[in-house]
C-alpha cells in the first residue's frame, strides 16, 4: 500500500447474509464490477444510525427487500482493505477499506418481492446460491471476510 493511503481510516459498514426458506444465500452482481463477481448486500453506516438500522436500510435500498427476520448479529467485526488500483478512487478516496458488522437474516417473502432496479441501482442481476459457494464468487479482496462469514453461518445453521 502506498504511504499516502496507509493512514486512511476504515469505513464503518454492515453486511447481510440473507437466507431463503432452504437456507440459500442471496448474492448479486455489481453494476460497477460485472466480471462475474457476486456479493451479499452491504453498505456504509450513516451518521445517527446504528449497525442494525444500517443493515435494514441497505437491504431495502439495494434489493427492495423489507420482509425479513433477524436471525443473529455475528460476533465481532470483519474488515478488508482495498487493492491498490481502487485506493483513492472508491468512497471519494476517504477510506482504505471497510470494517463491517455482519447480520444473518431470513427472507420471509417471495422472490417476486426482490427488485434490484431501484432508484440508484447497484446490481445487474441476483440469485440464490449455496452457502459454501459464496467464497467461489466473491472478488478476491473480500475473500477472507466471506470465508469468516461462511464459517460463522455454518455453525449457526448446524445448531
Amino acid at each position: 500500500m502506498l504511504k499516502k493511503f496507509e493512514k486512511l481510516p476504515l469505513r464503518s459498514g454492515v453486511g447481510i447474509v440473507l437466507l431463503n426458506k432452504i437456507n440459500e444465500v442471496f448474492v448479486a452482481k455489481r453494476i460497477d464490477n460485472p466480471k462475474g463477481f457476486w456479493q451479499m448486500p452491504q453498505g456504509g453506516v450513516d451518521k445517527n444510525e446504528n449497525n442494525l438500522e444500517a443493515a435494514f436500510r441497505e437491504l431495502k435500498e439495494e434489493t427492495s427487500i423489507e420482509n425479513v427476520k433477524l436471525i443473529k448479529e455475528l460476533e465481532g467485526y470483519l474488515s478488508y482493505e482495498l487493492p491498490s488500483d481502487l485506493l483513492g478512487i472508491i468512497w471519494k478516496g476517504k477510506y482504505k477499506g471497510q470494517k463491517q458488522k455482519w447480520f444473518v437474516m431470513k427472507f420471509l417473502g417471495e422472490d417476486n418481492e426482490i427488485n434490484i432496479k431501484t432508484n440508484s441501482p447497484e446490481f445487474l442481476e441476483w440469485k440464490w446460491i449455496e452457502l459454501n459457494k459464496i467464497t467461489e464468487v466473491v472478488v478476491d479482496f473480500k475473500l477472507k471476510v466471506y470465508q469468516e462469514v461462511k464459517e460463522k453461518v455454518k455453525k449457526l445453521l448446524v445448531n
